[in-house]
């Protein structure tokens, strides 16, 4: 089995300006994301729901060693990191299927392995 993060980009400000009943709508095609993906024996192993970027902390090394932190998103861009799932499978191209379920409109959902590195 190997592990893969799928990460979900969003627009944070459109989200907190949606109305409760589409958000249950979201949430419900999470569930059936996850619904799909035990069918299928995948196994969600981790993930969340982020705050909002607003509320990041990021930490800057220079080139000399020092360090900063800022308050807010690493960059300043449209989409933002919204949230993550972390996912065993042995089966790669099955995984980019179930996650097609969560596509919506335009935009990009990124699946990526992780290697080594974790805690043991």
């Amino acid at each position: 089995m190997t592990s893969y993060v799928v990460l979900l980009p969003g627009d944070e400000a459109a989200w907190a300006t949606t109305p409760d009943a589409q958000k249950q709508e979201m949430y419900a095609v999470h569930a059936e994301f996850a619904r799909r993906l035990a069918e299928r024996g995948h196994k969600v192993t981790g993930g969340a729901e982020l705050a909002p970027s607003s509320e990041a902390r990021v930490l800057r090394t220079s080139g000399t060693g020092e360090h900063t932190v800022t308050e807010g998103p690493y960059a300043e861009t449209a989409e933002q990191l919204t949230g993550f799932y972390v996912i065993e499978t042995a089966d790669l191209d099955d995984l980019i299927e179930v996650c097609k379920v969560l596509g919506r409109g335009e935009g990009a959902i990124e699946i990526r392995e992780c290697r080594g590195g974790g805690p043991s």
